[in-house]
């Protein structure tokens, strides 16, 4: 029953909300927002506790504010993934201005193949957009199977509907195809910043251990590919904003995972750069340190494979 009334939420923001005017949508996820916050739930309070992390010297009163940001930027992603579908190329072009692009089109100028990282900030379904209507470029990702099995074919045909190749994550079958997009000198776009599984990396996340997935850079160091960490956030302007940050070199020394762990701590440093700088746009509900794993009972959140935007309950699949 509960799976069934999420796809049927879920279906509902996509055929009303994608069909109100835009101020509407915006007032409307901003009212959601607020209430949610106030309500002090489990995903507002594990919000409040990771940026206590990012904001270390934080009074009480700031990381209140930091998370009642976070939450209006965290509906503002909602109401713009159900609204997408109806937005224009041109309304797309125009809703996405982004810094350093230059590291993405000249990887792909040379054929080597790109990867794109990317945690968990501002809206990637719109950064992805952009990437195949403005650029004119399409990409391959990872999406981890939801229940029910009608939610997930609901997040499939919207972002194949936005330009997207989504590939389902199943064990390791999804790497391959991955690599080969990639030797083909293809784009790949994963979402790079949690993975729990026994697969995940260790990291040095500001200043504790966090884990993410090794698929990105075992990616990069199989097919040559050019891994390109990017962090988004938004602004008061309807356009979204971003940054692809300088390419993560493979380092000359070392066995494979060793290699993979530099690279991986590598992504994870350009994240942490981003989300200093815009922590209120780092929508991050779930647990990541392992301190805090070890602390209190399971939501060690499953695996995700080479990076995976899958995420259940009303969080970014």
């Amino acid at each position: 029953m509960k799976e069934r009334l999420t796809d049927a939420l879920y279906g509902l923001g996509w055929s009303v909300v994608k069909k109100l005017p835009e101020p509407v949508a915006v007032r409307l996820g901003q009212r959601i927002a607020d209430q949610t916050w106030k309500r002090r739930g489990k995903g507002v309070l594990r919000l409040e506790a990771n940026l206590a992390r990012v904001v270390p010297d934080a009074s009480p009163r700031r990381l209140a504010e930091l998370s009642r940001a976070g939450m209006r930027s965290y509906l503002r992603y909602w109401m713009e993934s159900f609204r997408l579908p109806a937005w224009s190329p041109e309304r797309i072009r125009g809703g996405f201005d982004v810094k350093d692009v230059h590291h993405l089109v000249d990887g792909l100028a040379e054929r080597r193949g790109v990867i794109l990282a990317l945690p968990h900030m501002g809206n990637y379904d719109l950064a992805g957009a952009w990437v195949t209507t403005h650029l004119g470029v399409p990409f391959t990702t990872v999406a981890e199977r939801l229940k029910p099995e009608s939610l997930y074919d609901r997040f499939v045909a919207y972002r194949e509907g936005l330009g997207m190749e989504v590939l389902p994550h199943q064990g390791g079958s999804a790497f391959g195809t991955l690599a080969r997009r990639l030797r083909a000198g293809g784009l790949v776009c994963l979402v790079a910043d949690r993975d729990l599984s026994a697969s995940g990396v260790e990291v040095s996340f500001f200043g504790e251990r966090a884990k993410m997935p090794a698929g990105p850079a075992a990616l990069a160091l199989q097919t040559g590919a050019l891994l390109l960490p990017v962090t988004l956030w938004y602004d008061e302007s309807p356009v979204m904003r971003g940054r692809v940050h300088p390419p993560v070199e493979a380092p000359g020394d070392g066995n494979r995972a060793e290699r993979v762990s530099v690279m991986t701590q590598e992504m994870a440093d350009a994240f942490a750069s981003g989300i200093s700088e815009h922590p209120e746009h780092w929508h991050m509900l779930q647990r990541l340190w392992l301190a805090d794993l070890d602390r209190g009972p399971g939501n060690a959140g499953s695996p995700e494979g080479p990076g995976s935007p899958g995420r259940p309950e009303m969080e970014k699949p």
